[in-house]
């Protein structure tokens, strides 16, 4: 049998987690992008929209259309931002807070059913070869990033 590509294992490994958090999403009629993004606000004082893509990683059309349906569902509310006229600051409605923590539930009992099946020893290796090859792509250090005549 091949080998499979680290690749391979990358992207099935993360579409597994994604429809798992979507199969847990769906039980309160959400989905694992709303979820992420519930997480990513602060549940206090509230986060700059502009602000919200780079730490979900997100790009801007799509997260506009995520943060649309939130506020549709009640889950978030816009409000200017007292620190930059221009600015809006996304904040969560109290089902958004609640809707939060279950999020937040979902991904711990993820990360606890995973702590019980593999050793302290074999997450922490985990960890550093998922860091060293984000940070390779990060830094450009697999292609250039000029274009191929």
């Amino acid at each position: 049998m091949k080998e499979k590509t680290i690749d391979y294992i990358l992207r099935a490994t993360w579409m597994g987690v994604q429809k798992m958090y979507n199969e847990e999403a769906g039980k309160k009629e959400s989905t694992m992008a709303t979820g992420f993004a519930l997480i990513s606000i602060d549940p206090e004082e509230g986060t700059p929209s502009t602000a919200l893509g780079p730490k979900m990683g997100m790009e801007a059309t799509s997260l506009s259309r995520t943060l649309k349906t939130m506020e549709s569902k009640g889950l978030i509310e816009r409000k200017p931002n007292p620190l930059d006229g221009r600015g809006v600051l996304i904040h969560l409605t109290p089902f958004g807070k609640e809707m939060r923590e279950f999020s937040k539930s979902v991904v711990l009992r993820f990360d606890e059913a995973v702590k019980e099946k593999i050793s302290e020893e074999d997450l922490d290796t985990f960890k550093n070869v998922a860091n060293t090859i984000l940070e390779m792509i990060q830094s450009k250090k697999i292609y250039t990033t000029e274009k191929i005549a």
